[in-house]
């Protein structure tokens, strides 16, 4: 019995080490598939539909500055009017759990210069 602790211990051990790395890639999956069309591959917004909706440049560091995480969480998952009701950016609580919206906050933190 106590041979089957061991591998079981070490093999819980490797997963909760590849947690984190499947979580980045996970987000960056996110990004690609759902936020990547307006505000690009790179996060710098360079894109039709991201001068369309005039998103912000998420590689700036100093734009990064103006706002927190909570911030935008809340924004990911209400989206963003402009001040004339138009919609900016879509919601998206009903497509990423709150685990998964953390992870994007973090990719996009990651994104800056």
């Amino acid at each position: 019995m106590k041979m089957l602790v061991i591998p079981t211990i070490a093999a819980a051990a490797l997963l909760a080490g590849a947690a984190p790395r499947l979580a980045a890639a996970d987000a960056k999956d996110n990004w690609t598939k759902n936020c990547a069309s307006c505000h690009g591959p790179d996060g710098a917004g360079h894109t039709k539909a991201g001068r369309m909706a005039q998103v912000k440049d998420m590689t700036d560091a100093k734009y990064q500055g103006a706002f927190t995480d909570e911030q935008a969480v809340k924004q990911i998952k209400e989206g963003f009017k402009d001040s004339t009701g138009k919609e900016r950016m879509k919601a998206f609580a009903d497509k990423f759990t709150d685990d998964e919206v953390k992870g994007l906050v973090a990719y996009v933190r990651s994104l800056k210069h």
